[in-house]
This record gives C-alpha cells, sequence and structure tokens, in this order.
C-alpha cells in the first residue's frame, strides 16, 4: 500500500523523482556557497592557525624534550666523571693512609728499638756504676781485712793509715796482677 501510493504521487509530478527540480538546485548552491564562502574565509583560517598553534608546541615540545635529554646526559656524563675522579681519589687517600701507617709504624718500631737500646745501655751502665762501687768497697773491706790479718800476723798494729792504704793497694796490685796472668 504505501509503495502504491508513492509510485501514484511521483506518476502525478511528472517527473524523475531522483533528479531535483530548478529552484532547488539553485537554493542548494546557494546554500553550499554560502558555507563554502564563510567555511573557507573564516574557519579555515582559524583552524589552520590552530593546527599550526599545536604543530609548534609539539615541536617546541619535542625540541625541549630532545634539549633536555642532552642535558641529562651531559649531566650522567659529568656525573659519571665525578664518581670516577672521586674513586681515584679515594684510592689514593687509601694508599696515601697505607703509606703513612707504615711509616709511623716503621718510625714507631725505630724509636722502640732505640728506647730499649738507651734501656740497656743505662742498664748496662748502671751495672758497670754497681760493679765498680762494689769493687770499691770490696776493695775497702779487703784493705781492712788485710790489715787486720797482717797484724796479727805480724804482731804489731798497723793503724796508720797511710801506711795502710799503701799496704791495701800493693796487696791488690799484686792479686789483680796474678789474676790477669792466669786469665792468660
Amino acid at each position: 500500500m504505501i509503495v502504491k501510493a508513492a509510485t501514484l504521487l511521483a506518476a502525478e509530478e511528472g517527473g524523475n523523482p531522483l533528479i531535483p527540480h530548478t529552484y532547488e538546485l539553485v537554493v542548494g548552491i546557494f546554500a553550499f556557497l554560502v558555507v563554502f564562502l564563510v567555511v573557507g574565509r573564516m574557519l579555515v583560517p582559524r583552524i589552520q592557525k590552530t593546527l599550526a598553534e599545536r604543530t609548534d608546541a609539539i615541536e617546541g615540545g619535542i625540541k625541549r624534550a630532545e634539549e633536555a635529554q642532552a642535558q641529562a646526559q651531559e649531566l650522567q656524563r659529568q656525573y659519571a666523571a665525578n664518581l670516577e675522579e672521586a674513586r681515584r681519589e679515594a684510592a689514593r687517600l687509601r694508599e696515601e693512609a697505607r703509606e703513612q701507617a707504615s711509616q709511623i709504624k716503621a718510625e714507631l718500631r725505630e724509636e722502640a728499638q732505640a728506647e730499649a737500646r738507651r734501656l740497656v745501655e743505662a742498664a748496662h751502665a748502671q751495672i758497670e756504676a754497681d760493679r765498680q762501687a762494689a769493687f770499691a768497697q770490696l776493695r775497702t773491706e779487703i784493705g781492712r781485712l788485710s790489715t787486720e790479718l797482717a797484724g796479727r800476723i805480724v804482731g804489731e798494729s798497723l793503724e796508720d793509715e797511710a801506711r795502710q792504704s799503701r799496704i791495701v793497694d800493693r796487696f791488690l796490685d799484686e792479686l789483680e796482677s796474678s789474676n790477669a796472668q792466669a786469665v792468660r
């Protein structure tokens, strides 16, 4: 039914329904030209301007990103160089510390050896002084005993100190010479 009504209506109008009427064609062309001019003169420049700004922003962003990346790479290279320099410096400081430690150790060893030598020499000197003192005391005691013994043997008193001293010295000299001959 609907199809029949549409065919009747089209037959009454008398033409091909696919071809528009002339007045519709003129109005359509005029409307197209108005839209084309409005879009071409007003909207296209704005669109192009907006697109150019976006292009510049994108390209500028890319350029800034590339610059930032180059700076980051440069900073990373500098950081690596500084780190390597710090490592070399630390190694050098460790080596200096080892050298100083060995030098201090050697100095302390030398000081300890010098102190030990000094103590040994002081001990030898003290021993020699004690030996000399003991020898002098012994010499005095021997002299006194020998004078007393000689006085008992001779039967007279040898209390004169000068004579006593001469006798003791002569006795000890003879004793020392006999010891020296016995040692040889």
